[in-house]
């Protein structure tokens, strides 16, 4: 679904290839970003702490420093025409270092506000975005008053710095509060109104420089262990649901005056409400399945919105599917990569090791087929045919 480009054109502020493209983080995300920008024709520089970074392995320069060195991250922004992320957890700092030196897209106004779990559910409760009751609280006493206001079942969540489930405790009960807070080390956390899910889908879109919007079909997301483990396109959702997913995405891209890839994440309840649980303010692991089964993926939509170019078709022709491949794949030795790869309607990707979790080996496999179901059966096959 595509929205046409409003407002003051991109004309003049375009970064044409040939330019050298910044992004912050050495993952996973970094290293399809540095793919299809350098078969745009462009040259990537990566900047992360980690040395031979999946990114670095790939980009025309590694630069290994800490998030915390602005000398470092200025010596970057210096030699690059335009700055992006695929690591959206760094110090608001170290974004204002680059945004004195380069043009950095999404801004550093957009992954603040994104960056702390209590500044984005305000900024979306303000907005009128449909979200779970919450509190915010930086005390013990903050933390009782709040689960106390928003009622058990709870989920407490430490405010910044928690992915994969991280920082997140449910309160079954009052008494449960205290150990909780001992728990999440005495910092300050959101309490959310537990939901019953009836699933997790994910919209994610792009935002160019002219505001023109560009979104994909939701995704449908199921976890295991609190990590992403596949995706289904399109969701098995309501045409309603699907449709208002797409215009909170649209509406929350327009108010944060957001430039590049977006990621909203939601929960669909059992009572039919679909309600935002958290912003991710760069490509995420949902899209992966965009790579293979989409007109334009995620990580072109990335380089055309950041360098001003017109965004391309979200269109997924035929449903698609994603497996995330972890590291527990290879505890017992090398995967079987022959079986796997007998599949040959299955695409598969490997980025060596990755953060957040250094040295940990992460990939994923992708196939279409008549329907999501069937695409979804083809990718858990090959991923079973790993382990044989």
């Amino acid at each position: 679904m595509t929205r046409p480009p409003r407002g003051v054109g991109a004309a003049g502020r375009v970064v044409p290839p040939g330019s050298a493209l910044g992004v912050i983080g050495g993952g996973q995300l970094g290293r399809m970003f540095a793919l299809t920008a350098r078969r745009m024709g462009y040259r990537v520089h990566t900047f992360s702490p980690e040395e031979d970074s999946p990114t670095g392995q790939v980009a025309d320069v590694e630069v290994t420093a800490s998030y915390e060195d602005l000398d470092a991250l200025k010596t970057f922004a210096g030699g690059v025409d335009v700055v992006t992320f695929e690591y959206e957890n760094v110090p608001i700092e170290a974004v204002d270092a680059l945004e004195a030196l380069a043009p950095v897209r999404p801004s550093g106004v957009a992954l603040h506000t994104a960056q702390q779990r209590a500044r984005e559910k305000t900024f979306l409760a303000d907005r009128g975005v449909p979200i779970a009751p919450f509190a915010g609280a930086a005390t013990l006493d903050e933390l009782w008053e709040g689960v106390a206001r928003v009622g058990t079942p709870a989920v407490i969540k430490t405010a910044a710095f928690g992915y994969d489930g991280k920082g997140q405790h449910i309160a079954a009960t009052p008494a449960d509060v205290e150990q909780i807070w001992t728990a999440i080390g005495h910092q300050e956390a959101v309490v959310e109104k537990y939901v019953s899910l009836q699933a997790e889908v994910s919209v994610v879109a792009a935002r160019g420089l002219d505001g023109g919007i560009a979104a994909y079909a939701p995704f449908e997301n199921r976890h295991r262990h609190n990590i992403l483990d596949v995706a289904t396109a399109p969701a098995a959702v309501t045409p309603a649901v699907a449709a208002q997913a797409a215009e909170i995405t649209r509406t929350v891209l327009d108010e944060l005056q957001y430039v590049g890839v977006l990621c909203v994440e939601f929960f669909v309840s059992t009572e039919g409400e679909l309600l935002v649980n958290e912003l991710v303010p760069r490509p995420h692991n949902s899209g992966h399945l965009t790579f293979d089964a989409a007109v334009t993926s995620q990580f072109e939509q990335q380089v055309r919105a950041v360098c001003g170019l017109p965004l391309g078709s979200p269109e997924i022709p035929r449903p698609a599917a994603m497996a995330n491949l972890l590291g527990e794949l290879w505890e017992d030795g090398e995967p079987n990569w022959a079986a796997a790869c007998r599949f040959a309607d299955v695409k598969l990707h490997l980025y060596g090791k990755t953060e957040p979790a250094p040295g940990r080996k992460m990939g994923h496999l992708t196939a279409v087929g008549r329907t999501a179901q069937d695409a979804l059966e083809r990718v858990i096959a090959a991923r079973d045919a790993l382990l044989i």
